[in-house]
């Protein structure tokens, strides 16, 4: 134990000189910073919460290094102007955009990854981890990884599906009032404001309890639930565009309604959108995830994360973190899209890093 605890700190100390020697500002910070909390920690909690920061700390720099890396790739396959902008994408970012390819491949190809169908009964329930489970068996005795990779497939594309119409639907009413004005935008105003002052959580459970839980009412719930988000933005950036002088010379030259939104309206207002759904996706998929987990979401035999956190809740009583690795699936997801949505409206905004 005190080799352990020597050698750790002796290695911390000597990499924060080292980085202070070589002016590494910022790298200074954060070792000893580490150094500092490890103090702490191991005055408290001893040489085990040592070695759980030692743990953390290696997680936290393997997935600096995957994100520098994947960056890198990307660069590299990436056309020029695309890659001049992935050189100034923080690591955050990078290891957002990680995630979600990852969360792709596993979606796309899933009957290739996943050993067993996602309804496929091969052990008897709960079931522990073995050579061909790899996380054990769920409460009928289905491949827990199995589930879990068709559940990337399932969620996510739900998801992404009902943002997709959530997002076309506000986008397309956004533009249409900002571009005509007067009285028709001041309806569909009243009617989004109408539809936000509903708990969305409520209007979605009182609508899927009326007409169903299949997953086409999911979609259309859901979308109605966010659409009114959109529209608010979408009219909101449209508003700051449509009062440009480039906007009356087109008026004057007699172009119409839909040339405006194509031509000169959307073009620049696209970088807000995209950062907007991005985030409209979090909500959406979050929505569909704490549905599920109430009943009223993706139907069982389907795999789901949000049901598969409430079918094998119980294992939680027996110490077990199965059911976390689902809710850990939602939550890294989340984070990721957020991680790289930050950095989109960084630099939508026109701000430079000093």
């Amino acid at each position: 134990m005190s080799t352990f605890v020597i050698g750790y700190y002796a290695l911390l100390i000597g990499a924060s000189c080292l980085a202070a020697y070589y002016k590494k500002r910022s790298i200074f910070l954060v070792i000893f910073s580490l150094t500092l909390i490890s103090f702490v920690m191991g005055i408290i909690g001893g040489t085990s919460a040592l070695r759980f920061i030692t743990i953390a700390a290696g997680l936290l720099a393997l997935a600096a290094g995957i994100s520098f890396a994947f960056r890198e790739f990307l660069i590299i396959i990436t056309p020029t102007g695309v890659a001049k902008e992935l050189r100034t994408a923080p690591l955050t970012a990078a290891f957002g955009l990680f995630v979600i390819f990852t969360y792709a491949i596993a979606g796309i190809f899933a009957p290739i990854i996943a050993p067993f169908g996602e309804a496929q009964v091969v052990s008897s329930a709960f079931a522990p981890p073995d050579d061909t489970m790899l996380l054990g068996a769920d409460q009928l005795g289905r491949d827990m990884f199995s589930r879990i990779i068709y559940g990337a497939r399932n969620s996510v594309g739900l998801a992404l599906v009902a943002t997709a119409l959530a997002f076309f639907v506000g986008a397309f009413f956004g533009l249409l009032a900002a571009t005509k004005g007067g009285w028709f935008d001041q309806f569909l105003g009243r009617v989004a404001d109408v539809i936000m002052s509903i708990p969305s959580l409520i209007f979605a459970l009182l609508m899927l309890s009326i007409f169903g839980t299949n997953l086409a009412v999911i979609v259309v719930v859901v979308a109605v639930i966010y659409s009114p988000r959109v529209f608010r933005l979408t009219r909101a950036v449209a508003g700051n565009v449509v009062v440009m002088d480039y906007i009356e010379a087109a008026k004057l030259r007699g172009e119409g309604t839909w040339y405006l939104i194509r031509r000169e309206i959307l073009p620049n207002s696209t970088a807000p959108l995209i950062a907007e759904f991005g985030l409209e996706f979090c909500f959406v998929f979050l929505l569909i995830a704490g549905l599920s987990f109430l009943g009223l979401g993706i139907q069982p035999p389907t795999a789901d994360w949000g049901s598969m956190v409430r079918e094998n809740a119980t294992l939680i009583s027996f110490g077990e973190l199965t059911p976390l690795i689902p809710a850990a699936a939602i939550a890294l997801l989340t984070v990721s899209v957020n991680f790289v949505v930050d950095w989109m409206l960084f630099r939508s905004s026109g701000l430079k890093e000093v």
